[in-house]
């Protein structure tokens, strides 16, 4: 039994749901910052059920990353990035990882249904509906989000600015554009752990047509990218802060800047190799995570002040 959780939690790619969780504390830190309003049993099912879009889509990525061959031919996959590979280590066969795919959606479909059925409006529905689909088809034939330059927008709109919408509605039954401000930072850096785990996937990417962001612009150019997300990151969050959308103790994830900035100067000389970037993925991870923790603490701070 062990070893089996022990599998699919590698799978599922279970440790890095970090990029689903930190959505949901801070949409809900902010709905109790704004409105005073916090349920702990919609809290939890939110915490639950967008990992589980997160597990399902990454089963499903897998398994159509293997069907394009784009995995197979991996040769230089990094603790983050070229999948989980479980198919091309033969623990899980290609057809289980599919139907593992269809389980988590399902499981987090329900409890999508059920929060939208206790919430006003279908904002909720919407949201799941698109969530689904574009996790699903991110690598799925014939759509392929992440093979057309998409991806990493889709990525930074599921896993940022669409899931902190949602995690704060369930909450408040309301949105306002505090909502959608202080979801761009998250959304720029979830955006930037895909963006910088292309890196190392370069050449097997390049080779099964897979036309990412860093793909289309060559390494070289596309380290720009990632200065882009990174400043963007913090630039939107002090901008929050002037224009008085959100309280300034958020301010205190500015703490944080001394790991993306090693992620940045790491990449900076190491964007052509392989396991000297793996500090930078490493370090990217760390700032998407801190940043969000440390939204939501502020958020939380300036509500008992």
């Amino acid at each position: 039994m062990r070893s089996f959780i022990k599998k699919w939690i590698v799978a599922m790619r279970a440790p890095f749901f970090t990029a689903s969780a930190i959505p949901v504390l801070v949409g809900t830190a902010l709905a109790w910052n704004m409105t005073g309003r916090f349920d702990w049993f919609k809290f939890l099912l939110v915490l639950i059920g967008v990992p589980l879009f997160n597990g399902g889509t990454n089963c499903a990525n897998d398994y159509y990353d293997h069907r394009t061959g784009n995995d197979d031919i991996n040769i230089n996959p990094t603790p983050f990035s070229g999948g989980s590979r479980v198919i091309q280590k033969g623990v899980v066969p290609p057809r289980q990882m599919l139907v593992a795919s269809f389980l988590f959606f399902g499981l987090g479909s329900v409890i999508g249904l059920y929060l939208n059925a206790v919430t006003p409006g279908n904002l909720v529905l919407y949201l799941g509906i698109f969530g689904l689909v574009t996790g699903f088809f991110y690598t799925a034939t014939p759509v392929l989000i992440g093979y057309r330059g998409i991806g990493e927008v889709v990525v930074g709109l599921d896993l940022g600015t669409l899931a902190i919408i949602g995690a704060y509605y369930v909450q408040a039954h309301s949105l306002n554009w505090s909502v959608f401000w202080i979801s761009l930072p998250i959304g720029f850096l979830v955006a930037a752990i895909l963006y910088i785990n292309q890196f190392p996937d370069y050449d097997a990417d390049k080779a099964v047509n897979k036309k990412h962001l860093v793909v289309r612009l060559g390494k070289r150019k596309a380290v720009y990218g990632y200065y882009f997300l990174i400043a963007a990151t913090y630039l939107v969050i002090a901008g929050s802060v002037i224009f008085k959308m959100v309280t300034p103790f958020v301010l205190v994830s500015f703490l944080t800047l001394p790991i993306s900035w090693g992620a940045v100067r790491i990449l900076k000389s190491n964007y052509d190799k392989f396991a000297e970037l793996i500090p930078a993925q490493a370090k990217t991870i760390q700032t998407h995570l801190l940043v969000g923790l440390l939204l939501s603490v502020g958020l939380i701070v300036g509500k008992i002040v």
